[in-house]
């Protein structure tokens, strides 16, 4: 058996991909998380197989969640099912190690051919997004990112330092070094590109 954890914030997707995994014979749902901090927890608690994620989702993103689990070196091999059809996201997933990445809209059955697949050791990515991952590179380095992505929630350059732990110099020259790669004219140009492109 193919033992699942499956991590989605909306209740009604969260359901439907249990109860449509559910009916392979292969496959058992072993819980679902309507968070990364759950999702987290659950995947210490249960050690799954596969786990099965959203990007996007209150407290740890999914990407975050590939990230400890592969700093943690856990066995869980993490596929990717989102509506983000970002090249951006898909560099950073493979980074994070992630054996799978999948689009919400592609047909049912490719989920549960797609885990089969990550289960043997294979790799299952969408392959136009394949694609297009490898023709434009991120420019951003972690900091950078994670201080644009605050500075586009609204937060001043001082209100940066103080949840990073940093100076406000420092702040300004990562925001600086983010607006110059990005070829932009102020943060939020570049917060809204980086967005665009997923690679926030």
């Amino acid at each position: 058996m193919i033992r699942i954890l499956l991590a989605e914030d909306q209740a009604m997707v969260r359901g439907a991909l249990t109860a449509l995994l559910s009916l392979e014979t292969d496959i058992e749902v072993l819980g679902a998380a309507p968070d990364g901090e759950s999702a987290w927890r659950e995947v210490q608690r249960l050690k799954p197989d596969l786990l099965v994620t959203d990007i996007e989702m209150p407290g740890l993103s999914g990407l975050e969640l590939a990230q400890r689990i592969q700093r943690h070196e856990l066995p869980t091999k993490v596929v990717i099912v989102t509506t983000f059809a970002r090249a951006g996201f898909l560099r950073r997933a493979l980074d994070a190690g992630v054996s799978g990445y999948l689009l919400k809209d592609a047909p049912a059955e490719d989920l549960a051919e797609a885990l089969r697949k990550v289960h043997r050791g294979g790799r299952a990515i969408d392959a136009q997004l394949a694609l297009e991952a490898w023709s434009e590179p991120d420019p951003l380095n972690d900091r950078e990112r994670q201080v644009l992505r605050l500075a586009g929630e609204g937060l001043s350059a001082g209100e940066i330092a103080t949840q990073l732990s940093l100076s406000q110099g420092t702040v300004r020259n990562y925001l600086s070094e983010a607006i110059g790669k990005l070829g932009v004219g102020n943060r939020i140009e570049a917060y809204r590109l980086a967005r665009q492109k997923g690679w926030l």
